[in-house]
């Protein structure tokens, strides 16, 4: 790619993420072509889709969600506060735009959903925290249902505007739901 092309790429790939923060992931393309100083067909020819511009988007969150769940699996302390550092770090995670919580949920259990391979990412990292707690859980805990399960309590706190304050106890009850 040139290096004018590289630019306009990274530029569109930020001003969408900045614009998708705001507006969630329906915002008007045409807007974020503004924002970014190209014209619409600058946009397109790189973007062909709308899900193209959203893959661009999540893959450097892809790459936090691997991160996030490295250092979760190093943390010490109580098979309890392990698993309500990871519920606090996931929801920290998904909740990054504006109706985010809602959408990367409900896109788990879809497979037709242009962002289910991004999304995938969360349950493989909730199977590895059920792997590293072990005994430590109910044995019929899965990745997905996991996933749900605070995935939901993030969208209760994106929808009313709730802090982290306001979340952990949610989070605590869910914890405790889940351990053995």
């Amino acid at each position: 790619m040139r290096a004018d092309a590289q630019r306009n790429y990274d530029k569109i790939v930020e001003v969408a993420r900045q614009v998708f923060r705001e507006k969630g992931y329906d915002a008007p393309l045409d807007e974020i072509a503004k924002r970014a100083g190209v014209g619409a067909g600058t946009l397109y020819r790189h973007f062909p889709t709308r899900d193209a511009l959203l893959d661009a988007v999540m893959q450097a969150w892809v790459d936090s969600v691997e991160v996030a769940t490295d250092k979760a699996l190093v943390r010490e302390g109580s098979p309890r506060e392990v698993l309500l550092g990871w519920f606090e770090t996931y929801v920290g995670l998904i909740s990054s735009y504006k109706g985010n919580p809602a959408k990367l949920t409900s896109a788990l259990g879809d497979p037709d959903s242009p962002i289910l391979t991004k999304c995938q990412v969360l349950a493989n990292a909730n199977g590895r925290v059920i792997e590293h707690l072990g005994g430590a859980l109910r044995t019929s805990v899965e990745p997905l249902q996991m996933a749900r399960l605070i995935g939901g309590v993030a969208t209760v706190a994106d929808n009313a505007d709730l802090d982290a304050d306001a979340v952990r106890p949610m989070l605590e009850v869910l914890a405790d739901g889940l351990l053995v």
